[in-house]
């Protein structure tokens, strides 16, 4: 259960990024199985390649204070972008769309919780 709880909160803070930020945006004719798998390729991403990137980037990580997080949260949602349905404005609308998304997703996370669907782990 907890799987598709996270599934379906990843999928609705992608699609209220899109509605709130006009540099993210699904391409016309998308429907909810859209958002739904790219909720589940940045669930894989995040996973899988973030952890990556975020080794390979630990120097320039360690110079910039935890900065250059961001980049990397960019760079995500822009791989994402390129195997989904959702479209990114360019680069830089990729960063400010992690940040964004970054910002929504805690909300959410924090109604979950205070609703008791999900306990703290």
């Amino acid at each position: 259960m907890g799987f598709v709880l996270r599934l379906l909160v990843n999928a609705l803070a992608l699609y209220l990024l899109t509605r709130v930020y006009g540099g993210v945006s699904f391409a016309p004719g998308a429907d909810l199985l859209s958002v739904l798998i790219a909720a589940l390729v940045m669930g894989i991403v995040n996973a899988l390649v973030r952890p990556v990137l975020l080794l390979l980037s630990l120097p320039v990580n360690v110079l910039t204070l935890g900065l250059f997080t961001l980049v990397v949260n960019g760079v995500v949602l822009w791989l994402v972008a390129a195997a989904t349905a959702l479209n990114v404005a360019g680069f830089g609308a990729a960063v400010i769309g992690a940040v964004v998304l970054a910002v929504i997703s805690w909300v959410l996370d924090a109604a979950v919780r205070a609703l008791g669907l999900e306990k703290d782990q």
